[in-house]
């Protein structure tokens, strides 16, 4: 994976980044594929920079989160992960994510002696389980409201 950032942003950071976080959102309600930027360099030149719509919106949640006071990573959709990342990503221990790849919950190759997941298979598995706890959650409170447990 790649980390963007490792620490938490300073005070100073989190302001600046709300603030070009909202500034660079009014750019996306554009209609065109690419929006130029101009960046100033130490000598005060300007240059212009074009990037792609999809990238400037990547960078305003990246600014959003940062001016949430959050880390940020960065993981291309295509990246393979190790145990302990794909653990980290579902917030369960490495031997619970390594049963997940043995009970073929989970696609996986090995490298060597290791195993490798794909994140989108990680991803795309957190997604199943989030809604299938979503739907949980919502039969028991639909059972709650039936037996009028006070959560009128």
């Amino acid at each position: 994976m790649s980390y963007l950032q490792e620490t938490l942003p300073t005070p100073e950071e989190v302001a600046l980044a709300k603030i070009s976080s909202r500034e660079l959102s009014a750019f996306l309600e554009t209609q065109s594929e690419s929006q130029a930027l101009s960046i100033t360099d130490k000598e005060g030149a300007s240059h212009p920079v074009k990037i792609p719509v999809s990238a400037l919106r990547l960078l305003v949640e990246v600014l959003t989160q940062l001016g949430e006071g959050n880390t940020v990573n960065l993981v291309p959709v295509h990246a393979e992960l190790t145990t302990q990342e794909g653990a980290d990503m579902l917030n369960v221990s490495r031997p619970t994510f390594v049963k997940l790849l043995d009970d073929g919950k989970i696609p996986f190759h090995r490298t060597g002696n290791r195993r490798k997941v794909k994140f989108a298979d990680v991803h795309s598995y957190k997604q199943e389980i989030d809604q299938q706890r979503l739907a949980a959650l919502e039969e028991l409170s639909a059972l709650d409201q039936s037996m009028g447990m006070g959560y009128e």
